[in-house]
């Protein structure tokens, strides 16, 4: 791996240095360069990128190798998915949402508007939510998910008008008054409408079930969940960043 991406430089090959030292250094170089550009047999690619390639290339699709199993988790927290090869092909990393979303920057956004605001309650429901899919505790990352996203319109809500916030109790009534009478969620694109058939109300029922109750979830449907309130918290934090009324675009 360290002579396909071009770091023999950086990591000695003689015995005087130890594996696990030698993982380490590769660990840090790798994280110093993450976007420097090298060239491979997939054309050019950023090192962090070329990396996770050769990793993915040592998986196998039957093993029970916790290594593994969290190299793939927080793969597909990023957006990709490992295609497993037929019989004497290794398998392949593969992009399972458009670049547009690209989700690592959509995280990091989300997470440094969060900090920008000072919404801590939903941060912490997010980092919570995190922190229990990457352990593969499914029921308990949808419901901090969603504890997180109500949490993060309630401060919104608080933020712009913060008296009339006050003087409304209630998760949904703090989201009607972003609609009406603030104008942050729009009408006519469906974001709310008085008859709970909207996006935000959706998403909320959506999020509702196969949570820590009731039922069961899958990691599948888990990250898909984490993937839409990134996109939609990116979304409504920006408008929020900008200073905009979903009225004036």
């Amino acid at each position: 791996m360290v002579l396909r991406l071009g770091l023999e430089a950086d990591i000695p090959a003689e015995d005087t240095v130890g594996i696990g030292k030698k993982c380490d250094r590769l660990g840090r170089t790798i994280l110093d360069r993450a976007t420097v550009p090298v060239e491979t047999l997939d054309g050019t690619l950023s090192l962090a990128e070329a990396f996770v390639r050769e990793a993915v290339n040592l998986a196998e699709e039957s093993s029970a190798s916790v290594r593994q199993r969290d190299l793939l988790r927080g793969l597909a927290r990023d957006g990709y998915v490992v295609v497993w090869g037929g019989w004497k092909e290794p398998p392949r990393l593969r992009a399972a949402l458009p670049e547009e979303v690209d989700l690592p920057a959509a995280d990091d956004e989300v997470r440094g508007l969060l900090k920008h605001f000072g919404f801590t309650v939903p941060l912490r429901h997010l980092d919570v939510a995190i922190e229990a899919h990457t352990r593969g505790d499914w029921e308990a990352a949808n419901a901090q998910l969603r504890t997180s996203l109500e949490g993060l319109f309630n401060d919104i809500a608080r933020h712009i008008d913060p008296e009339n916030a006050g003087q409304r109790l209630g998760d949904v009534n703090q989201r009607q008054m972003l609609a009406d009478p603030i104008g942050f969620l729009a009408v006519d694109r469906k974001e709310w409408t008085a008859d709970g058939k909207n996006y935000v109300e959706g998403l909320f029922k959506m999020l509702h079930t196969d949570g820590s109750h009731p039922g069961l979830s899958d990691e599948d449907h888990c990250t898909f969940r984490l993937h839409i309130v990134l996109v939609t918290a990116r979304t409504f934090l920006r408008r929020l960043q900008q200073g905009r009324l979903a009225s004036t675009g």
